[in-house]
């Protein structure tokens, strides 16, 4: 049976690639499930200094695969609920993970993948990559993906994004701040490992608690977020400082 995530380590980088090439990488229960093994492994291997998320063949993840209808039903219900707890789960864990996450996006990276992509600390995006939230069009509720295209995103943006389902490019991305990088198809792997690796030089107790206090930070008013990093402050002032090179 073919791997649905190939798992690769590349000294302090571990690089995840979405393996299901055949369906553009849609997102299943088998590939929900490795990719969250995947992550909660590197939280705890100190030997990983950050990830590297992509995606095999065409595309990066146009989403959830809808191939096999999930019709509501008595009978499915504990099923459909146990699938949706596991997809908001992985979405969770991309904040969750200490280690700086790197998207490297080409093709489509569209409803759940967008969100995989955006929900990512980083995003390197190919010239080929298209972003967009299609579920309407699709008939579909955009339902998981609104909650995090507005934690994401100005609330105009992500709502045209939800109701209007066009694709935007990468260079639009760029300039609504939702990719750091675009670069030519042929450089997007090695854009994406060289940004892991200026990370991979950081302290990884600085670069961990760095992450957890940005995303706290963005939960909070000003006011809070201070006081909230006025603690990690004195906190971390007590940690040996790294040498840098």
């Amino acid at each position: 049976m073919e791997e649905v995530l190939l798992v690769e380590t590349r000294g302090a980088i571990r690089l995840l690639t979405l393996n299901r090439p055949k369906r553009l990488n849609a997102l299943n229960a088998d590939l929900i499930a490795a990719l969250s093994e995947a992550l909660l492994a590197v939280q705890h291997d100190d030997s990983v200094a950050a990830v590297v998320v992509s995606g095999a063949g065409r595309a990066f993840c146009p989403g959830m695969d809808t191939s096999s209808p999930r019709l509501l039903t008595t009978e499915n219900r504990k099923h459909l609920v146990q699938h949706a707890d596991k997809s908001i789960d992985l979405f969770k864990l991309l904040v969750r993970i200490d280690k700086p996450i790197i998207a490297a996006v080409h093709g489509y990276a569209l409803g759940a993948g967008c969100s995989l992509a955006f929900g990512s600390d980083l995003v390197v995006a190919a010239e080929s990559a298209r972003f967009g939230f299609p579920e309407l069009r699709a008939g579909l509720t955009a339902s998981t993906v609104t909650a995090h295209a507005v934690h994401v995103m100005g609330r105009k943006i992500a709502f045209e994004l939800l109701m209007m389902c066009e694709n935007i490019t990468p260079q639009r991305a760029y300039e609504l701040g939702l990719v750091n990088r675009v670069v030519p198809d042929d450089q997007l792997l090695p854009a994406a490992l060289a940004m892991a690796e200026t990370i991979a030089k950081w302290n990884p107790e600085f670069v961990g608690q760095t992450k957890r206090t940005f995303h706290r930070a963005a939960s909070l008013d000003i006011e809070q977020a201070l006081d909230m990093a006025r603690d990690v402050s004195v906190m971390m002032a007590r940690l040996p400082a790294a040498e840098t090179t």
